[in-house]
């Protein structure tokens, strides 16, 4: 009986070991739990667990061999990287999956409104320039910022500092209008810092969050992906970004300036991390049509799809120059 026992409990404690264990983006999160329950579905096995933790905790725990996929919404850093190597972590894989715009919702019975990047730079940065030099963020009211702009209290809810979502707005929004001002010095086209006050409030790495806020919240606003809208656009609409919308023909060919790719990286030593990257670039899933743009990814063309199908069949490993480049091959 003894025997009988012991091995069931072996048996169990290497399922448990063979399970695949994912974490990172909250972006990309929804897309791997669909492709985690097709992937138990398909190959009979445990569901994959998919944890949202943000970018940067991902790679943390990816680079300390906790996980074997890191969701992102960012390429990795070299820091990140080097941490991985250090670690053992080298056979990886790095795989973009499609791509995202990072929206400015709010809630659906507000009228639509459209924004320009300078003047959602204006509501967002720390210190912001006025009659020729550098203040803190005065604004209350978007129509601070322009008259034309709702008579509204600025209050946004978006990522915190371990989100990706939030390094993609530094870059997109607080880097690339800061290099418009003389004011900030050498810090024009650097620029990252988010006003710390009530008028930008982190909200952890839930993005369902954030929409349940903006039903409760008319005055409210929120940045996050565009999957999210896609999801549920019953409840809440988009901002125009200098009168382009936030769709996913604009994302796709980057009109919308906003616009991101997403990723998975893959540690290539577990061989079912590599078979459910596969699975998730399938034509079924991946592909334009597929069951992921049902649910909000903006996907590949066809080109690109069949190169990174190609790419993740050779396994073409991640180097130290693909890395400072930010490309994944």
């Amino acid at each position: 009986m003894k025997k009988i026992i012991l091995a069931s409990v072996l048996s169990s404690a290497l399922l448990s070991a063979a399970d695949l264990k994912i974490a990172g983006s909250s972006t990309v999160y929804p897309f791997t739990s669909f492709v985690a329950e097709e992937y138990a579905a398909i190959y009979k096995s445990r569901t994959p667990v998919v944890e949202s933790i943000g970018t940067g905790g991902g790679f943390k725990v990816f680079c300390e061999g906790k996980t074997d996929i890191s969701n992102a919404s960012r390429t990795i850093k070299s820091s990140e990287f080097e941490v991985c190597q250090k670690n053992g972590v080298k056979d990886i894989v790095g795989v973009m999956i499609g791509y995202d715009g990072i929206v400015l919702a709010q809630n659906k019975t507000n009228a639509p409104l459209s924004i320009s990047l300078e003047q959602l730079f204006l509501a967002l940065a720390k210190q912001i320039p006025q009659n020729g030099k550098l203040v803190e963020n005065p604004y209350k009211k978007w129509s601070d910022i322009d008259k034309n702009l709702p008579n509204r209290k600025i209050v946004i809810y978006g990522p915190p500092s371990s989100s990706g979502t939030r390094d993609s707005i530094e870059e997109l929004v607080l880097s690339k209008v800061s290099s418009k001002f003389k004011e900030y010095g050498e810090q024009a086209g650097k620029y990252k810092t988010i006003r710390q006050d009530a008028a930008y409030i982190p909200s952890g790495e839930n993005d369902n969050l954030i929409v349940s806020k903006l039903v409760a919240d008319k005055e409210a606003f929120g940045l996050f992906g565009y999957g999210f809208l896609a999801s549920n656009k019953d409840k809440i609409n988009a901002a125009k970004i200098d009168n382009i919308e936030a769709s996913e023909a604009n994302i796709s060919s980057l009109k919308y300036e906003l616009s991101r790719s997403l990723y998975i990286y893959v540690n290539t030593k577990n061989q079912d991390a590599l078979k459910f990257a596969k699975l998730y670039m399938s034509d079924d899933l991946a592909a334009s049509g597929g069951e992921l743009e049902r649910i909000g990814l903006v996907p590949l063309d066809k080109t690109l799809l069949k190169t990174t199908q190609e790419h993740i069949q050779k396994a073409n490993k991640l180097d130290e120059n693909l890395v400072k480049a930010g490309k994944i091959f």
